[in-house]
C-alpha cells in the first residue's frame, strides 16, 4: 500500500496486461498482415484451381478479390496495364479485363486490380 492508502500493485498490474495485450495484439496484427501478402505473392504465381482455393481463404478473413470487368475506369481505383481498340463508343474507358486482380482487406486497398481499357479505334 502506497503513503496515500491505495493499492499500486493492482494498478500497476492491469497496465501491465494492457500493455502485454497490445503488444500481441500489434504482433498479430503484422503477422497477418505479412500472411496475407505472402498469400497475394503465391496468388500471382499459382495455378487456376489454386487460385479459387487462395481466394476463398482470403476472403473468409475478410480480404476479397477486386475484378473490375466491366467498370469505368479510375485511375484512383485501377492501375491500366493496356488498351485495346474498339469501334463501340459506348465501350470507351470501360474496363475490358482485369488482367490482375486487386485485393481490398476489409476496405482498405492491399492493391489496385491491373487492367485493359477500351479506348476508341
Amino acid at each position: 500500500m502506497s503513503a496515500d492508502g491505495t493499492d499500486r500493485t493492482g494498478q500497476a498490474s492491469e497496465s501491465g496486461v494492457e500493455t502485454i495485450a497490445d503488444e500481441l495484439l500489434d504482433q498479430a496484427l503484422a503477422e497477418r498482415r505479412a500472411l496475407v501478402q505472402l498469400c497475394l505473392y503465391a496468388l500471382d504465381r499459382a495455378s487456376a484451381g489454386v487460385v479459387a482455393r487462395i481466394e476463398e481463404g482470403l476472403s473468409s478473413i475478410g480480404v476479397v478479390a477486386v475484378r473490375a470487368d466491366g467498370q469505368r475506369f479510375d485511375p484512383s481505383r485501377h492501375e491500366a496495364g493496356g488498351t485495346v481498340p474498339t469501334d463501340d463508343l459506348s465501350l470507351q474507358g470501360l474496363v475490358a479485363e482485369t488482367e490482375v486482380p486487386g485485393f481490398c482487406d476489409r476496405g482498405r486497398v492491399l492493391r489496385a486490380p491491373i487492367v485493359t481499357v477500351y479506348t476508341a479505334r
